[in-house]
């Protein structure tokens, strides 16, 4: 096997074991994405001689035997992470050369572990998209089939992590940024629980569903990397004070007895592909042959999720991203007053999805239609929030399809924004609720597409949905 094709745990070994140093693990992905990127864009900003000089060091707390789990190993960062030193853009012009002088929390505290970072990969900008379309940088293919989608927004931290460009990478998920793109790629990529990751230094798309997560090649390269980024942080007030539990070691868990619920309203819904619902039916009956208890149950606000979802995301879009200015950084158009350079540059350095969720947002939440939109939806959210807790009282997990369907053509769906929208209809739920999903391989289409299975628990309960996700095998 290629040092690039290998596992974090395997990387980890061989490194341990004075195999191949941390230089010789990084250049090989770096040869990869010189030799693959071209076709498939994963990458906006490749890190080359930084990646080297951290791999030199990481090879000498090797040699000092100060290596940690992550020590050496070479991941990627959504660009909407702020990185120090290192070009972030969120994949839009308006902050085109933008570089940050500090760490998103998550990212420090991978890089205090002596990993390294080979570079910041592409996604719908600022988050906004289903397909890694919106990138103002380009389309990110599918490494299956250059034709697909790699699926949004994380799309370019999915396909780097599944053409073997990187170990792991970490990226954000709002409505299914992480989980859907992981579907579609054939790799593992966990949404914590609100709370769980530190947001600090993120860009914010909608501060009360951001969330920060790893997408992996395994289960268990997932429980090593949450490990590390899970916890308290002093910088952002909505993480949990709660421990962090050892995560690996749940994972030797058997689900004997575990009582998982299959949500009737996800395989009812009429724009599941047949292929999709026959791979999670085959994966369902295999955890009952573990001693999984299969239990049916019933989310019946599920439908509603996807509108709230895009009713209260682009509100909150349309306040975070009043910060976007032209002033400093990226575009900066002329205008004869302060106003015309504002408008100017937001619209040279937005896409048009980004500029129409600011609309819907604005129309959203201006007077004589807040209460009709805004608060009717964050009403609603609260309902789709209890639906899950009452299930919650029934089984320990729920297990659905991630998306209805595997990777679609480039260039299918882009000019139909409601048939976008309606691609994250299964990952959005956990969205509202706060609670933890992952998607896991399960199967692939005749034509050689990856399917996802999703596992989604009650809040904090990430061990418990890495536990099942691990018991999925092809």
């Amino acid at each position: 096997m290629k040092l690039n094709e290998l596992t974090i745990k395997e990387a980890r070994a061989g490194l341990d074991a004075k195999k191949f140093t941390a230089v010789e693990l990084v250049q090989a992905c770096l040869d990869k994405i010189s030799k693959r990127d071209k076709k498939i864009n994963a990458f906006i900003t490749v890190a080359d001689d930084s990646a080297l000089v951290q791999a030199r060091a990481a090879d000498k707390l090797i040699a000092a035997g100060k290596q940690l789990p992550l020590t050496g190993i070479p991941f990627a960062v959504k660009d909407a992470i702020c990185t120090a030193g290192v070009r972030s853009t969120a994949s839009a012009k308006i902050l085109d050369n933008y570089t940050p002088p500090y760490n998103a929390t998550v990212i420090q505290k991978i890089l205090d572990q002596g990993a390294v970072m080979i570079g910041k990969t592409n996604c719908d900008a600022f988050g906004h998209g289903a397909s890694n379309e919106n990138s103002m940088y380009g389309p990110v293919a599918n490494p299956h089939d250059l034709k697909k989608v790699a699926g949004g927004s994380s799309g370019g931290s999915a396909a780097a992590v599944a053409d073997n460009m990187c170990l792991f990478a970490i990226a954000e998920d709002t409505g299914g940024s992480i989980r859907q793109p992981a579907s579609f790629c054939g790799i593992v990529g966990l949404r914590p629980s609100y709370g769980r990751n530190s947001r600090f230094g993120i860009m914010p798309m909608a501060s009360s569903f951001d969330t920060v997560g790893p997408m992996t090649k395994t289960v268990d390269d997932m429980a090593v990397v949450m490990q590390v980024i899970a916890g308290q942080d002093n910088l952002d007030a909505t993480t949990v004070p709660d421990s962090v539990p050892d995560y690996s070691e749940d994972l030797k868990k058997d689900i004997k007895g575990l009582r998982i619920g299959v949500p009737r309203e996800y395989f009812e819904n009429k724009s599941i592909d047949p292929e999709v619902k026959q791979a999670i039916e085959k994966q369902i009956k295999n955890l009952e042959a573990r001693g999984a208890k299969i239990i049916d149950v019933s989310l019946p606000l599920t439908k509603y999720a996807i509108s709230v979802y895009y009713i209260l995301v682009p509100s909150e879009d349309s306040s975070n991203l009043g910060r976007m200015d032209g002033v400093r950084y990226g575009v900066r158009a002329g205008g004869k007053d302060l106003f015309d350079l504002y408008a100017n540059s937001r619209e040279q350095g937005f896409p048009e999805e980004v500029k129409r969720r600011i609309l819907i947002g604005t129309y959203a939440l201006s007077a004589g239609y807040y209460d009709a939109y805004y608060k009717k939806a964050q009403q609603v959210r609260t309902l789709i929030r209890r639906d899950f807790d009452r299930v919650f009282s029934e089984v320990d997990v729920l297990i659905t399809p991630t998306s209805p369907f595997a990777a679609f053509n480039i260039g299918e769906k882009s000019s139909d924004p409601i048939q976008m929208y309606l691609a994250d209809v299964f990952v959005s739920p956990a969205c509202s609720a706060g609670i933890p999903g992952i998607s896991v391989n399960a199967g692939m289409t005749k034509s050689g597409l990856p399917i996802g299975a999703q596992i989604m628990g009650p809040r904090l309960s990430e061990c418990l949905v890495m536990r099942v996700a691990d018991k999925i095998k092809l």
